[in-house]
Formats: structure tokens, C-alpha cells, sequence
């Protein structure tokens, strides 16, 4: 059967597209977290006339987020890895 993908071909592929789809949904969700804080602080400016203060706190806030969710994705990509379980 040439041409053809093998069982192992087609599980790999699998598992290289939901890794990929993780990756690309998790820094989504980071760039969303910095977006939404930052926008909070700035509304939170607005309302109470603190500006700039609550878009700065807001922004650290969402880079802070930002970093966490990053360093939990890099976590769970790398303990999905097969190749981790060999060493």
C-alpha cells in the first residue's frame, strides 16, 4: 500500500495538530488575558480618575496572567511528549 499513511502516521499527525491547536490556544488566551486587564484598568481610570494607575496595575495584572498561562501550557505540552517517557 504505497502512498498510503500508515496507523502510526496518521496517530502522530494527530497528536503534532492537537499540540499545535494547544499552543495556538493557549497564547491566545494569554494575549486575551493582557488585553482584558488592561482594559479594566483603563475603564477603572475612567470611572474613578486614578489614570494612570489602575491601567498599569491592570496591565501588570494581565502580564502576570500572561506568564502563567505560558508556563502552564509549556508544562502540559511537554508532559504530552512521547518522547519523554523513553528517558
Amino acid at each position: 500500500m504505497t502512498g498510503q499513511p500508515s496507523d502510526d502516521q496518521d496517530s502522530e499527525r494527530q497528536r503534532t495538530a492537537r499540540r499545535q491547536g494547544l499552543a495556538y490556544q493557549g497564547a491566545f488566551e494569554a494575549v486575551i488575558a493582557v488585553l482584558i486587564a488592561s482594559g479594566l484598568g483603563l475603564w477603572a481610570d475612567g470611572h474613578f480618575g486614578t489614570s494612570p494607575w489602575c491601567l498599569l496595575v491592570g496591565t501588570v495584572i494581565g502580564f502576570g496572567s500572561f506568564v502563567l498561562r505560558l508556563l502552564r501550557l509549556g508544562r502540559r505540552l511537554n508532559a504530552s511528549d512521547p518522547g519523554d517517557e523513553d528517558q
